[in-house]
């Protein structure tokens, strides 16, 4: 089946109706012992977040905030897959495939849609304007559930790429960041002969060893950013590479763990001094919770996890098409540029900057979109 359908996100009352009973009847664990988000996501917080979420959250608002963009269904490899496709008003617009990662959503990319498909009327020119593909990873959000295994980074990739040429593009850009990063990055040592470049925000790198006895500032923050996540950061990810399906009952069956459960990677990896608020709001915060919440995807995100480590795409195949990075101060992994261009083999841009996170679309929408354009204007046939 090659059909692609509109679709618009349309949450019937009842399942609204019973996230509220659910969020009413919470039971909440006993407070951390430290005074800091240590041991995870504090009491208080998550208390804030269950009244406000219960109380004056208006989702018929924020959806209709979201189908502010045509939204699409098509079927790739027997799982429906939704997507975002916004063309620019200018005909020559270079088509462009933006894909996130876990815990995030198409909902990073809402404030940047505008500039990049408009640039003329965002501070750009005609010549930056791009077409653009936001497809929402298999088993995420409206996407369908894989019901077997065999959906890691290589088929992702392919089936990305089969999504552009069913679009109609015949050459494109991809971008991305976190799991996003990852599959564009496989797009990339795959060169099936339509993707002309890529960008992305999380390069996976393996640090060359030649170096170690010259290590630059950035190659020691690299490797100690390295070393906590290891130590402290891990843990979600060895669970969800592990059992994602143990995980997955308490995530389908309450919605405060399930949020409790992304905001603190929020927290983490985002260049928010200490609370996600002081960079993105709580609604927002919150809409991307519920693209898990409402289509029951604690279970089938964590599968990413499951399918994909161990495959060697994901540590070090070399990329041969031409590739960008931007490097945000709080990414979780990060690299030097001579780091990168031992498995980036034609990096036409590199640029490391001074605030920002992992989210970085949603948290500096105006950076991001200028990181975007001065790397693809380095991207040119």
């Amino acid at each position: 089946m090659s059909d692609i359908t509109p679709f618009e996100i349309d949450i019937p009352v009842e399942q609204l109706t019973d996230l509220k009973l659910r969020l009413a009847m919470t039971r909440m664990p006993d407070p951390e012992t430290p005074n800091d988000w240590s041991q995870g996501v504090p009491l208080a917080y998550m208390i804030e977040v269950k009244d406000y979420w219960e109380k004056s959250y208006d989702w018929p608002d924020r959806q209709a905030r979201l189908n502010r963009w045509p939204g699409f269904k098509t079927t790739l490899a027997d799982v429906d897959i939704h997507f975002l496709h916004i063309r620019s008003q200018h005909d020559e617009a270079r088509p462009l495939l933006m894909t996130h990662g876990w815990p995030g959503s198409i909902v990073e990319f809402q404030k940047v849609i505008a500039a990049l498909t408009d640039p003329c009327a965002h501070g750009g020119t005609a010549e930056q304007a791009f077409h653009l593909v936001c497809p929402t990873l298999p088993g995420f959000g409206f996407s369908g559930q894989p019901t077997q295994p065999g959906w890691g980074i290589e088929k992702i990739a392919e089936a990305w790429d089969e999504l552009m040429l069913r679009l109609g593009y015949n050459q494109y850009l991809a971008q991305g960041g976190d799991w996003g990063a990852i599959v564009t990055t496989a797009i990339g040592v795959q060169n099936l002969g339509h993707c002309r470049g890529i960008h992305v925000t999380m390069p996976i790198v393996t640090p060359d060893p030649e170096t170690m006895n010259d290590l630059t500032d950035a190659e020691r923050d690299s490797l100690a950013a390295m070393q906590f996540y290891q130590n402290h950061d891990s843990g979600y990810s060895k669970q969800q590479s592990t059992r994602p399906q143990t995980l997955g009952y308490g995530l389908a069956d309450s919605p405060i763990g399930q949020a409790a459960w992304i905001l603190e990677k929020f927290y983490q990896w985002m260049d928010c001094d200490g609370l996600p608020q002081n960079i993105v709001s709580l609604d927002e915060l919150l809409d991307n919770v519920m693209l898990y919440w409402l289509p029951n995807a604690g279970a089938s995100s964590a599968r990413i996890y499951w399918e994909s480590f161990g495959s060697n795409t994901v540590s070090s195949l070399p990329v041969t098409v031409p590739s960008a990075i931007s490097i945000f101060p709080k990414e979780i992994f990060k690299t030097s540029e001579r780091w990168a261009r031992q498995r980036y083999q034609d990096l036409r841009y590199f640029n490391p900057l001074s605030k920002g996170g992992h989210f970085a679309a949603f948290e500096q929408p105006d950076l991001f979109v200028q990181e975007l354009r001065a790397a693809f204007d380095q991207i040119r046939d």
